[in-house]
């Protein structure tokens, strides 16, 4: 009769918990990022729908489809589609292969638009807050404010006679003078131009006194002294405009105004897709090459939950949406 050694038995136990383990750690590699059918996120190029090239929303996708696409082992893909952007992404299918970077007008757009073919709240699953972007109120030179008080007063005594630039109708710079026309109690005219470099120019070329642009357009033309700063929309004292105080504490008290960009997948997406999404696309927007970028450009990185995405744009919705309806904002 053959004998046969006794197994160790704390040998067995290593056995089976390296085993256990190492199940374990495969079943929440899985998870972490599993489309719904056993396969691990992404399988394919993912396509980052968003507006036209040369925008903000665009420098944005274009920086973190660059960032992502090694350490996620597949290429993302810009997809400039303009305003039509939203509502291709609203219906694509929910797998992680389609995402929208945008801004403002996304959620803003069903205050200013007899119809819209999503909701905002209902047909996206937010990522991130990716950047935002305060206004910068600037004049002409030739304009005798040397402050936002001083502006106010002039334009008390010279009711309907000053001028303001903006481009799209609803855009941040549209939005933020109509507010501070609101809140300082004062007549101004719009100007609308076809794009914010055209009204710049006018800006520049004095066809039009005063202005509210991103900090990122607004601050070179500062300090080549071709326009002139007053104040910063922001609640708080801003790194992209440094000197400049905010309009609050600027004789208004509360204003705020800035554009806030968004990242994010058709709603009923899986939720591991989209923590994978926010893990590798947040640890980007924290790098210190990405945030210089995004600083030089007039942008601030905020990379935030999708949770704090959500409260952005509910807050956004609920001030903005009562500007418009006050002031009877529709777009043409």
């Amino acid at each position: 009769m053959r004998a046969y050694a006794t197994p160790n038995p704390l040998l067995l136990v290593r056995i089976v918990l390296g085993v256990v383990l190492a199940c374990l750690l495969h079943a929440s590699t899985v998870h972490a990022a599993s489309t719904g059918a056993g396969q691990v996120y992404p399988t394919k190029p993912v396509r980052i729908v968003t507006a036209e090239v040369g925008s903000g929303n665009d420098l944005v996708a274009r920086a973190i489809a660059l960032s992502v696409s090694g350490v996620m082992g597949q290429q993302f893909i810009v997809d400039n589609r303009g305003f039509m952007g939203s509502e291709i992404a609203a219906r694509a299918a929910p797998d992680g292969y389609t995402l929208l970077a945008y801004g403002a007008p996304m959620w803003l757009s069903p205050f200013l638009r007899a119809r819209v073919p999503w909701e905002p709240l209902r047909d996206f699953a937010p990522i991130t807050l990716t950047v935002d972007t305060p206004n910068i109120l600037v004049v002409h030179p030739s304009i005798a404010a040397k402050s936002s008080e001083e502006l106010i007063a002039l334009a008390k005594a010279k009711p309907g006679e000053l001028n303001y630039g903006s481009s799209s109708v609803g855009a941040t710079p549209h939005l933020a003078a109509e507010l501070y026309k609101a809140m300082a109690g004062i007549n101004l005219v719009r100007v609308a131009y076809r794009g914010s470099g055209p009204a710049l120019n006018g800006l520049i070329a004095a066809q039009v006194q005063i202005m509210f642009p991103n900090a990122g357009s607004a601050m070179p033309l500062v300090k080549s002294g071709r326009l002139r700063a007053l104040a910063v929309t922001s609640l708080q004292p801003s790194p992209l405009a440094p000197g400049l105080p905010t309009l609050t504490a600027s004789g208004l008290p509360g204003y705020q105004s800035s554009s806030p960009f968004g990242l994010f997948a058709p709603a009923h997406t899986p939720e591991p897709i989209i923590k994978r999404l926010h893990q590798e696309i947040t640890r980007a927007l924290n790098r210190n090459e990405l945030r210089e970028r995004f600083f030089n450009a007039g942008m601030e990185v905020i990379a935030s939950t999708p949770a704090q995405l959500t409260a952005t744009m509910k807050s956004e919705m609920t001030r903005w949406g009562k500007l418009i309806k006050d002031a009877n904002i529709r777009e043409e």
